[in-house]
């Protein structure tokens, strides 16, 4: 058997594929080593009753996720699959190869990610190479679900948001400046919490002011990550992620006014990644 997942901060994806090539598909919560422990994911690990069973079956474990930047990140994913999956060989890589891989056309491409968070990278086939690092919600984050929901809250409690705009927030979530704050600052998962507002967006799309503030956080990913390519305006940049896919027209028109070109947009990768696993094996350059 062999497992395959990939993690954001918010949600995590898996599909179990045994033996003779069927796939099983579930979710968790998300896992990312910024902001969860090695306890805390091993928690994950075995809360989910559809690994549980086989476990001592699977043969290998494939994980993208957020936050495996570097060595150390890596190493605390590594560490609690190593508890949980105790037979079973590892393979831990940040969720941008994911993106990567599940969006590749056997040509040179930008494949980006704008979901709670956002990241790019370009992939030519063999190595995943980055010019900008994501440097996740408080420094960076632009276009991601973090990045929109700290907009929104900002606005709202500095009441530089249109009045009707600003009564239907206050109706639908009744909170308090003391809430937010320590939503924000005292609890953990902050930029999960800030990306849960996307649902308010998303049903106010047409309102003049959450339409500008989506456009304006594309033009301003777009700019900052996907330019930072030199090829950017000659191969396709393909996006994954539920703010691509939700906001799709907007991001459309915002790349077509920069002369970027739309590939792919998948909402959900983890299909085409276990297609790509199946046909192929990881790229060079990825750490194992």
């Amino acid at each position: 058997m062999i497992l395959i997942a990939i993690s954001g901060s918010t949600k995590c994806d898996w599909q179990l594929i045994d033996s003779a090539g069927k796939a099983t598909a579930f979710s968790s919560t998300g896992i990312n080593p910024f902001f969860h422990s090695e306890e805390e994911i091993i928690d994950v690990f075995n809360s989910i009753k559809e690994i549980a069973a086989v476990k001592d079956s699977i043969e290998i474990v494939y994980i993208y996720s957020a936050g495996c930047g570097s060595k150390r990140l890596k190493t605390v994913v590594r560490n609690a699959l190593g508890q949980v999956f105790t037979r079973s060989h590892f393979y831990v890589n940040h969720d941008i190869v994911a993106s990567a891989l599940s969006t590749y056309e056997g040509v040179p491409a930008i494949s980006c990610i704008l979901g709670t968070g956002s990241n790019a990278c370009f992939f030519d086939g063999d190595i995943v190479r980055q010019e900008i690092p994501a440097l996740d919600y408080i420094l960076s984050d632009e276009g991601g679900g973090s990045y929109y929901g700290k907009k929104l809250l900002t606005a709202y409690l500095h009441n530089t948001m249109p009045q009707e705009l600003r009564e239907k927030f206050s109706s639908q979530y009744a909170l308090s400046q003391e809430e937010i704050l320590e939503k924000v600052y005292m609890q953990p998962y902050a930029n999960v919490y800030l990306a849960s507002f996307m649902p308010f967006i998303q049903d106010n799309i047409k309102d003049e002011y959450l339409y500008t503030m989506v456009k304006e956080g594309m033009g301003l990913f777009m700019d900052l990550f996907v330019r930072s390519f030199s090829r950017f305006n000659n191969v396709k940049t393909h996006f994954t992620g539920s703010i691509a896919y939700y906001f799709k027209d907007i991001l459309n028109e915002v790349a077509s006014a920069k002369k970027i070109t739309v590939g792919k947009i998948i909402k959900e990768p983890i299909n085409d990644l276990v297609k790509y696993h199946l046909d192929k094996s990881p790229p060079q350059g990825s750490s194992q």
